[in-house]
């Protein structure tokens, strides 16, 4: 009866604990930043328990089965009551672990990794943390983990036979979430699909297309193509090419193009637009005009090659420099003449070779 008596009052105590540990939150949030006051309340309740544990332990005198479960030797059985509370300790632990884990790795800012890059540490630390847990509560009910490790390579290789794509496209998921080739928001090219990612699993990347689609796309897929990623700089060169007439001062067309880009706001100062020279077409001599924006986005890109369009051709107009347009000129031969008797009648062969016999 008195074992029951400090049990009670064992777990009592930790309730108390946990909810002087919720209490002092607040106060603990005021001295230090909300990141290290969280997982300190964590590491306090996860020492709470494991103490908890060992007391209740010690009152029914099960401390030396405890040690001997968790030897080097295997795992002999114990009473239905210690595998229990063994048991418990080892979720709260697990779940302590976790909390401190997306505490430290998630919540708490970063400049030297991304934000999405914190989370699949995380959910992979989430992972090792449940496996270990899973394999823990297995040996305490007698499961040998070196048969249960046996069994899962056997489970694996027949759902790598039968799963391939799938199980390329999780792994091709990783991959991703750890090289990052691009972010969520980044305006990328990929697998003939232009747009916006809105979303990345381990299974699929989600696109925003410019015309409103929702694009999902396989990760082996993502993986094994071409990425292009146009905000991945922080900026982007646009070009777009102006033809001037043959008879205008091609240099005074190209300083009078980069004036008009100079005064359009859409594009970055540094680097500056430029006019070159680049061909002769059919009815100009082409200019190609390269300007840059920054943060570089679809609204930004049409915006920018707007606005150059309307400043070179005001500017144009203003000092008399020609745009022109491809023409067609049809002109004809002189009319052939041909010294012909139309009045004469038509001769068939036998009058051409001479008459009748």
């Amino acid at each position: 009866m008195e074992s029951v008596v400090q049990t009670a009052l064992a777990l009592l105590a930790l309730a108390l604990v946990a909810l002087l540990v919720k209490r002092l939150g607040d106060p603990l949030e005021r001295r230090v930043d909300s990141v290290t006051a969280d997982a300190t309340q964590s590491i306090v309740f996860m020492l709470a328990a494991i103490a908890t544990g060992w007391f209740i332990l010690t009152t029914w005198d099960a401390a030396d089965q405890l040690v001997e479960t968790l030897g080097v030797g295997g795992i002999e059985p114990v009473e239905a009551g210690v595998r229990a509370l063994v048991a418990g300790l080892v979720v709260v632990v697990a779940y302590t672990l976790t909390r401190i884990s997306k505490t430290l790795l998630v919540e708490r800012d970063s400049d030297y990794i991304t934000g999405h890059r914190q989370e699949a540490f995380h959910h992979v630390v989430q992972l090792a943390i449940y496996l270990l847990t899973i394999l823990v509560l297995l040996g305490l009910v007698g499961v040998n983990p070196r048969d249960l490790v046996l069994s899962a390579g056997a489970l694996g290789v027949v759902l790598g036979l039968a799963a391939r794509q799938t199980l390329g496209a999780v792994f091709a998921g990783f991959v991703l979430l750890f090289s990052r080739p691009f972010e969520i928001g980044d305006w990328v090219e990929m697998s003939d699909r232009e747009g916006i990612v809105r979303d990345i699993s381990l299974f699929n990347t989600t696109l925003r297309t410019f015309d409103d689609e929702h694009v999902i796309i396989p990760n082996d897929e993502v993986t094994s193509n071409d990425i292009v990623n146009r905000s991945r700089m922080g900026r982007l060169r646009v070009s777009l090419e102006v033809g001037v007439d043959y008879d205008a001062d091609v240099e005074r067309a190209v300083s009078l193009s980069e004036e008009a880009m100079r005064d359009c706001d859409e594009l970055m100062e540094t680097p500056g637009p430029r006019a070159v020279v680049t061909r002769f077409g059919d009815s100009a001599v082409v200019l190609e005009l390269r300007f840059w924006i920054k943060n570089p986005s679809a609204a930004r890109y049409w915006q920018a090659r707007s606005a150059v369009v309307e400043a070179v051709k005001t500017r144009f107009e203003d000092e008399g420099v020609a745009i022109p347009f491809p023409q067609r000129v049809l002109s004809t031969r002189p009319e052939a003449t041909f010294d012909a008797d139309v009045d004469a009648p038509m001769r068939g062969p036998e009058q051409r070779s001479g008459g009748d016999d």
